[in-house]
């Protein structure tokens, strides 16, 4: 039974703000001059030409700062935003308080804004601050609903800069022209939250879905299935809430651009935003409330389980280990409070996490046709067997404990189809860091719509390796990625999950896209052309050729895992690599190079087991820890420490600071490996 809570109210019609505007520029100093001397710049087409673009969640909060989940985050917004420096180098130029005591209301930046993960930290420490405007030139789907969701305003149009700093009437309709009709009211309502309770109460007026809309040139019919359907669109259409009160869900068909509320089989979170979301659910609900089907939630300790081993002296002495432990108390005791099922630490002696959230959605619980929503970007895992998965943040996932419902606008879709043969040093990794660098993604064109991947490499790809590639979907600033399920996915599903395969081809039966179904963009790639890739520090976009490297990149770290490439089949090919060199030519880990093997749960630690992986790996050199984020979020074995050190890794994403401050390349599992071994960046079998 839903609650039953007071209505709130609309926002006046008209708005003003009046206040000071911050130009987030690839220039420390300018940075600096606003923070500190009070100046006040105009916005030049020489500014707009150096706004920062890229700006990702990682470098609005760093993952340090998520630790706090209260107001306090308003001391923190930008601090890891690194500038241009004016010895050539980059700089992070703004520290703890000062955007707050600096009286801004406004914030503005180039493309692709607030990219990354799906951390709601990030606008709330924002909105704490006192930014109650976004200003940029694009900006990402989660960071863009998670700032409307909590009723920061988003907009495109630096034409309303100098109407916001001045104070004038800004009509609210600015903010909400080209929105679907559930944005516009959110917007309205001041945030999800209070756009749901008005919903639940009656008051609020929901789009129906096109199909259940009379057409007059039909006589007031429509014919059951008007146009061939996409994938993602199919899989929407069938989860659509049509009536929340009368529990009626589905419709016959839908279309890109349609917005609605949409039944989640499965809703996530994990200790970052589990706690956030459940005071808000207190705050907000009471303290007695209880969310709607626990069953079919799940909490996860998975974050931050190796923190205490790398996080530096100072930081424990300003007492932020002791925050980050009480995020893990207060996502136990709201799950023993609500009877939610909570994949925690593993206890006795053995350190780590019971599993990576998405990677044991994927294991134990999606199924092909569900829709699931996590709170953490790489949701999309789950897409691998036809599942339609994508990532929300902290508002979102507290008002589906009292709905079961997401929102969302149906995006339209792009297909990757990949043809040729995969050549056998190469993997899904390198298929994304060589879809990554294509100008449709790297441009930003692919933000918030569905990347389906296709053709016949990927039909010969296992669940494991389609996994890697609708993972990445986050880094491809995708709403989610999604692979037809077929006869592998039955293999999948009777194999490792022990489904009968009766049921199992039930529920792969018609998870495909239609014949003539469209698609808004259509990228080609010969898979036999590949070589290994490596993405360049900073960016996974960054990609390259290994062997167009100009000169050897010597590496102190390799780091082998995450949940990108922490799966069954990712250790295979670590194993394959490093027994060829151990038992072929008696060469184990380099000797410069410290090496970390990290699984994405314990199912994976046992499969290595018994294959004889980790005596293996203890073999050559490497050090193998238990499950868990870690390096992948600066929280675990296989960070840098300085600038200077460089490190190899198969995880996902390499943006400024997300694994410590030094140099990090992204490669294959394979080549991870072969880097460990030689001592710099390599492909295996280059060479």
């Amino acid at each position: 039974m839903r609650p039953t809570v007071p209505i709130p109210r609309k926002r006046p019609s008209e708005i003003s703000f009046g206040g000071r505007v911050l130009f987030l520029a690839d220039d420390a100093e300018l940075i600096r001059r606003q923070l500190h001397e009070g100046l006040d710049p105009e916005l030049t087409p020489e500014l707009k030409a150096r706004l920062r673009d890229q700006i990702s969640t990682d470098e609005i909060t760093p993952a340090y700062i998520c630790f706090f989940y209260d107001e306090t985050l308003g001391e923190f917004p930008y601090l890891g935003l690194e500038a241009a420096s004016g010895n050539g180098g980059a700089e992070a130029p703004i520290e703890r308080g000062t955007v707050k005591a600096g009286g801004f209301v406004c914030s503005v930046a180039g493309k692709r804004r607030g990219k990354g993960s799906s951390r709601e930290q990030s606008p709330y420490a924002e909105l704490m601050a006192g930014i109650k405007v976004v200003v940029s030139e694009s900006i990402e789907r989660i960071y863009n609903e998670n700032c409307q969701n909590l009723g920061i305003l988003t907009t495109t149009d630096f034409g309303l800069i100098e109407r916001i700093r001045s104070g004038e009437p800004i009509p609210l309709s600015e903010f909400t022209a080209g929105t679907d009709d559930i944005t516009r009211q959110i917007i309205e309502y001041g945030g999800l939250f209070e756009f749901n309770m008005a919903r639940l109460g009656g008051q609020v007026t929901l789009p129906p879905p096109l199909a259940d809309v009379p057409d007059s040139s039909a006589n007031g019919q429509r014919p059951p299935f008007p146009r061939p359907m996409t994938l993602g669109e199919k899989i929407f259409g069938r989860k659509w809430v049509v009536d929340a009160a009368a529990d009626e869900i589905g419709a016959a068909w839908v279309r890109p651009g349609e917005a609605g509320f949409f039944c989640a089989d499965i809703r996530f979170s994990h200790e970052y935003v589990t706690p956030m979301a459940a005071i808000f659910f207190e705050q907000k609900m009471g303290a007695d409330a209880r969310v709607l089907d626990p069953d079919s939630i799940l909490f996860f300790r998975d974050h931050l389980t190796f923190l205490h081993k790398v996080m530096s002296q100072e930081r424990i002495e300003q007492g932020l280990l002791a925050v980050a432990n009480e995020l893990e108390v207060k996502q136990r005791e709201f799950s023993e409070k609500q009877g939610i099922r909570l994949y925690g630490e593993q206890q006795g002696h053995v350190m780590g996490s019971e599993a990576i959230c998405h990677s044991k959605i994927l294991e134990d619980y999606a199924e092909p046709g569900m829709l699931i929503i996590g709170t953490d970007s790489h949701t999309p895992h789950a897409g691998a067997i036809g599942a339609l998965a994508f990532g929300v943040g902290t508002t979102a996932i507290f008002n589906s404990w009292i709905t079961k419902d997401v929102r969302a606008r149906i995006p339209p879709s792009f297909k990757v189809v990949v043809d040729g043969t995969l050549p056998a040093n190469c993997t899904a990794k390198d298929l994304m860091l060589e879809i990554l660098r294509h100008p449709y993604v790297r441009d930003g064109h692919a933000i918030g719509q569905i990347i389906e991947y296709a053709g016949p490499v990927v039909e010969r790809l296992s669940v494991d390796e389609r996994a890697t590639m609708t993972n990445m979907a986050a880094e491809v600033g995708a709403f989610t990625g999604v692979v037809a399920a077929d006869e592998r996915t039955v293999e999948f599903l009777v194999g490792e999950r022990g489904m009968d395969e009766v049921q199992a081809r039930a529920l792969v039966d018609g998870v495909h896209s239609d014949p003539g179904a469209q698609y808004i963009e259509l990228i080609e790639i010969d898979a036999s052309r590949l070589r290994p890739m490596v993405a360049l520090p900073g960016d996974p976009g960054n990609g390259i050729y290994i062997d167009e490297l100009a000169e050897p990149v010597e590496i102190e770290i390799a780091y082998a895992g995450s949940c990108t490439a922490g799966k069954k089949e990712d250790m295979d090919m670590y194993a394959r690599v490093f027994r060829e060199a151990w038992e072929g030519e008696g060469r184990g880990v380099h000797p410069g190079v410290k090496c970390y093997i990290q699984c994405g749960s314990t199912d994976v630690r046992e499969y290595a087991r018994e294959r004889g992986y980790l005596d293996l790996f203890r073999a050559i050199g490497a050090e193998f820890i238990e499950p868990g984020c870690g390096a992948c979020i600066a929280a675990g074995p296989g960070i840098t420490r300085t600038a200077e050190q460089v490190s190899v890794s198969s995880q996902n994403r390499n943006f400024p600071g997300r694994s410590g401050p030094g140099q990090l390349y992204l490669v294959s599992p394979y080549s991870v490996a072969a880097s460990a071994v030689a001592g710099r960046v390599v492909g295996w079998g280059v060479g």
